[in-house]
């Protein structure tokens, strides 16, 4: 029994998981069956041919019976009456396992072994008999039995039947069959076991790279490579295939950051000089028309969302290649919060509060990047908000790290996109793109940011309900 456990406990672990489309559990399964009906195949030929050969050489001895038996009553009968000489044939022949009798053509019994005397019941006397030696079964034993005609002297005298018990035989025949059933049971079970370890490591190249494409990001496709120095040809070359593609996509993705970045160092100039002439150009075009000052308000204006675009290009493009840099100093962050507070209220002329704990809390972080994450928070909070609705800014301290929440009461952003906000250039709903100034960048330029100084950032929204932006720094010990 605790074999039989081990080995169950061994086969599971063993056994693939079950999926239909999973390639493991289809080569172990083809394997597995072949190799099973294989065995089977040589279990039943081998059962069947061991059966053979025993009931023929018991076939044989019967026929030698049955062949000698009238040469015996020709002697016998040169002596004594002819029946006595038949009786007493069939009492030389007689042995433990064999008897013989005689049947007459009209189905009497003219002499018979004195085992067949003493129970006259006895079903071979009355079964039909064929001349090629047949088995059967007769009370719970088996017979080997054959019928041949009887000629004595020229006379035909009916038949001799000779059955020889081969019981004992056919048991040791049928624990050998059970003793190969069992044998083979567990040799396709230990197969089984054999041939799952074995796909599952010649299968072990394919979950690495399977585990490697998982885990890979864009920042580390200069040096995910696959080392597979004992795998077989074809999955070293696979694997070289693989790494081929990672260093294209390596050099593509390379080339892209490149080419944003000097796009927007280059535009970012020319851009900053326009828009600085046409704000002059408003402040001293006292002649200018009406439609003149609106058309020149909302050049400038997209010009102004053009060159912060652009900003923010430039400093994903710096975090992407490593170039933007923290300058991590201990500071009171009330003040810092109230500070930026009164920022945008300014420049928002929204309602903007602030819950800010008494206790001052002080935070390692850089100070002007932090001050932009908040910025860029209450100005997404303000532009996906009603006008009427405040937002609040809370600050506190829960345990070892301190808390920023820029809570707003806008449409709210729904679950499946959560997940998403942000992702660069991702603005999922119609009312998001068509929001005044967006450019799908600011959150991702806020998680950048405060990841970069050890921290995190999070988003809960309820649809109309609004949002909550969270912003957890780690507390200085």
């Amino acid at each position: 029994m605790k074999f039989s456990s081990r080995l169950l406990k061994l086969l599971c672990k063993a056994l693939p998981k079950f999926d239909p489309f999973s390639l493991q559990l289809r080569l172990t399964v083809g394997i597995a069956a072949v190799s099973i009906t294989g065995l089977s195949a040589v279990a039943i030929w081998t059962s069947w041919y061991t059966q053979q050969i025993l009931i023929q050489a018991q076939k044989n001895h019967i026929q030698y019976l049955s062949d000698r038996f009238p040469h015996e009553v020709e002697l016998y009968s040169e002596m004594m009456p002819l029946e006595i000489g038949m009786q007493k044939t069939i009492e030389n022949l007689t042995t433990g396992d064999t008897l013989l009798w005689v049947r007459r053509s009209d189905g009497s019994i003219t002499a018979q072994s004195s085992a067949l005397q003493l129970n006259p019941t006895n079903h071979l006397l009355s079964s039909q008999i064929p001349l090629i030696p047949k088995l059967y079964r007769v009370n719970g034993r088996y017979w080997i039995a054959c019928g041949t005609p009887l000629q004595v002297q020229g006379e035909r005298l009916g038949k001799i039947y000779v059955a020889k018990d081969i019981t004992s035989e056919q048991a040791m025949f049928l624990s050998l069959i059970r003793t190969l059933g069992i044998a083979s049971l567990l040799s396709i079970t230990v197969m089984i076991v054999v041939i799952s370890f074995y796909i599952k490591r010649s299968l072990q190249p394919l979950c690495q790279m399977s585990q490697l494409t998982q885990t890979i990001s864009a920042d580390d496709l200069g040096q995910a490579r696959l080392h597979l120095d004992k795998a077989p040809s074809e999955m070293k070359e696979l694997a070289q295939t693989f790494d081929n593609m990672l260093n294209r996509l390596f050099e593509a993705w390379e080339q892209q950051r490149q080419f944003v970045s000097n796009v927007s160092h280059e535009l970012r100039t020319p851009l900053t000089i326009v828009s600085g002439y046409l704000q002059s150009t408003l402040r001293r075009g006292k002649n200018l028309t009406p439609p003149q000052q609106e058309a020149l308000g909302i050049a400038a204006a997209e010009a102004d969302r053009t060159v912060q675009l652009l900003q923010d290009l430039l400093d994903l493009a710096r975090v992407d290649h490593g170039r933007m840099h923290f300058h991590l100093e201990l500071f009171v962050l009330n003040d810092l919060v109230a500070e930026v507070v009164e920022m945008a209220v300014q420049y928002s002329n929204r309602v903007i509060d602030s819950d800010i704990n008494r206790e001052l809390i002080e935070v390692l972080a850089d100070r002007d990047r932090l001050k932009q994450v908040l910025l860029n928070l209450i100005d997404n909070a303000v532009k996906y908000s009603d006008p009427d609705q405040p937002v609040t800014v809370k600050l506190d301290k829960p345990g070892e790290q301190v808390r920023i929440q820029v809570c707003d009461r806008g449409q709210g952003i729904p679950l499946a996109q959560q997940s998403r906000i942000f992702e660069r250039f991702y603005r999922g709903d119609e009312n998001r793109a068509r929001s005044p100034g967006g450019t799908g960048l600011g959150l991702s330029i806020v998680k950048t940011l405060v990841e970069g100084m050890g921290g995190q950032v999070s988003v809960r929204s309820q649809l109309s309900q609004g949002s909550v932006f969270t912003v957890l720094l780690p507390a200085p010990s």
